[in-house]
């Protein structure tokens, strides 16, 4: 049984018993029989108790508990340092208040109290930033092997289903070049074990791919990995509730999901795009320099040859047609950056 049920039982026996109390007033006022008051008050006090009980009771407590679950722990933090600082203030500026003559002397202190409270937690909430960035110029990760930290105070990245499925950032955090903690949200788990439940053969094994990844990733040392039950109240859609999350927790996204990224930069939240940085760090070429490739298919204009390079850039060959199936020297003549990647064009060196 639920605690609303509870809470439903605990107010129908409160309010009974109070409309009983007050059934036996009425009936001494009316000079009436005590039963027949205190029988129907008392059945409307239960009636009202097993009613309204989950609204004056359970429901605001869970209300208060998912907005609470909602705040970032930094701003969590922030917040109580600034109401224990404040009720610190409050606290010294009673005793003068408090001398002050009738009715001022007994109402300031409590009014400072409330006052002090709200401005505390508000500039302090206000400047959280501020207030971890000079903690964090204090020494607060030890030392591990390999140069390897605690984790302690990195900043949380939060991925989207689509990244983990990709696969490719299990291979980047290998490397180390991430700087933080991975943060996986339990809806995305969930959307993902949706995935890996399909119907659908195809989706099915993106889907184990992606639970595969995450495999990978929490057996990393490099990167710490994280999946928390933290959620977000009146939306269903995963990537709006990551949008919400970045930007309470004010964390970066990692996707590659264009429609994800252009929505959340309109709704300033930092995206980390693998797909940009797989552009970032391929090779450049110039025109004129000179370039090995092996022409695997024709080109969609007559006389070309495509092939493409280890990164995966597209290399589209003038008069290469004949040479598909041969690796063959040619010379860069021109380089496009395409909302699709990087494409180079070039032709064979003796031409």
């Amino acid at each position: 049984m639920s605690i609303e049920f509870f809470s439903r039982l605990i107010g129908m026996v409160v309010f009974g018993a109070g409309g009983v109390w007050l059934g036996t007033l009425m009936s001494d006022a009316f000079n009436d029989p005590v039963e027949v008051w205190a029988t129907i008050i008392g059945l409307v006090g239960a009636l009202v108790g097993l009613v309204l009980t989950p609204s004056l009771s359970v429901r605001p407590v869970r209300a208060i508990r998912n907005s609470l679950g909602q705040i970032s722990n930094r701003t969590l933090f922030a917040g109580l340092i600034g109401l224990i600082v404040s009720l610190l203030i409050s606290g010294l500026l009673a005793f003068p208040l408090s001398l002050m003559p009738e009715p001022f002397g007994q109402v300031f202190p409590i009014v400072g109290a409330v006052i002090f409270g709200y401005l505390g937690i508000t500039v302090f909430v206000a400047r959280r930033d501020d207030i971890f960035n000079v903690l964090d110029t204090f020494p607060n990760r030890t030392p591990s092997e390999g140069g390897r930290t605690n984790g302690k105070g990195a900043r949380a990245i939060l991925l989207d289903t689509s990244v983990i499925i990709d696969g490719r950032i299990a291979d980047i955090a290998r490397t180390g070049f991430l700087a933080g903690e991975l943060l996986i949200p339990r809806f995305v788990l969930n959307e993902l074990q949706y995935i890996a439940d399909s119907g659908d053969n195809l989706r099915r094994q993106r889907g184990r791919r992606g639970l595969e990844v995450l495999a990978a990733l929490q057996k990393n040392p490099l990167m710490p990995v994280r999946i928390s039950d933290i959620d977000v109240e009146g939306s269903r859609a995963v990537d709006d509730k990551l949008i919400i999350l970045a930007r309470q927790m004010r964390a970066p996204v990692l996707t590659n999901d264009y429609n994800l990224n252009r929505v959340a930069e309109l709704q300033g939240v930092t995206i980390l795009n693998i797909n940009e940085l797989a552009n970032a760090v391929k090779a450049v070429y110039l025109p004129g320099e000179m370039l090995s490739v092996r022409i695997i298919q024709e080109g969609r204009e007559a006389n070309q040859g495509v092939g493409y390079l280890d990164d995966g850039t597209m290399v589209v060959v003038q008069d290469g047609q004949n040479f598909i199936g041969v690796e063959l020297e040619t010379v860069v003549t021109k380089v496009l950056q395409t909302a699709a990647g990087r494409m180079i064009f070039a032709k064979p060196e003796h031409d």
